[in-house]
This record gives C-alpha cells, structure tokens and sequence, in this order.
C-alpha cells in the first residue's frame, strides 16, 4: 500500500494554521491571494527547508526538476501559473517506502506546502501540469 504525502509523510498547511503532526489533517490555503514568499525561496522556486513551517536552512531551491536524496523538514511549492508546468511532482522516501505526491503552486487552491515525518527524505522533483 502506498503511503501517502499528506498522511504520514508530508503535512499539508494552510495560511497561519498549524500542522497537527503527521495526522493527516489537511488546511486548504486560502486562495484570494498569495501567501509571502518563504525565506530565500521567491516566485518560481520549488524550495525545501531543514526545519518545519519553512524555517531553518534552506537546502534546495530549484525551478526546474531535481533528483538527488535530502533529508527534509518541510517544503514549499512557490511556482507561477505555467501552464503545463506550476505544479510539482515530490517522490520521497520513508522508512524504505517511496512515495509520490503532487502540490499546487501558492496560492493554491489546495496544497502547495507541508511539514515533514523525521526521517523523510525527498529524491526527486518534476514540474508537471495539473495535478
């Protein structure tokens, strides 16, 4: 059985609201307007950070596809309406288990950002059309 991203892999978040721990619950971000930028992650980057709610390091900031092993904390999909190409295709690994889940560019609608269980690692980043 597939695990899923945003049940025990990734948490998914809403603006402002905080993520129960890998509880799959997820908050749909609101889609009026964009939220802000991330720190070091501007419009057009898929960004990854050390530490939850996109805090700590950045350690991957890339607008294009990537693959590679990095252990992560959280991410942030903060691409541009491109048709074809704003929303990002993550493949992660947990305990063994790969999987792979699709966000949204911010502001959404749906998810576009999510915590990440301890020991989650993301290998691969495509963008891809919608999800």
């Amino acid at each position: 059985m597939r695990a899923r991203l945003t049940g025990k892999r990734l948490t998914a978040l809403g603006a402002g609201a905080v993520a129960t721990a890998f509880a799959g619950v997820l908050a749909v971000a609101p889609t009026a307007s964009a939220e802000a930028n991330p720190p070091g992650c501007g419009k057009g980057y898929f960004c990854a950070y050390s530490g939850a709610d996109q805090s700590g390091r950045l350690l991957l900031r890339v607008a294009g596809n990537w693959s590679g092993n990095l252990a992560v904390g959280s991410i942030f999909n903060n691409g541009v309406a491109y048709p074809g190409a704003d929303h990002v295709d993550v493949t992660s690994y947990l305990n063994g288990q790969p999987s792979t889940d699709c966000f949204h560019y911010n502001p959404g609608p749906g998810r576009y950002k999510a915590n990440a269980e301890a020991g989650l690692r993301i290998t691969r980043v495509v963008w891809r059309g919608e999800c």
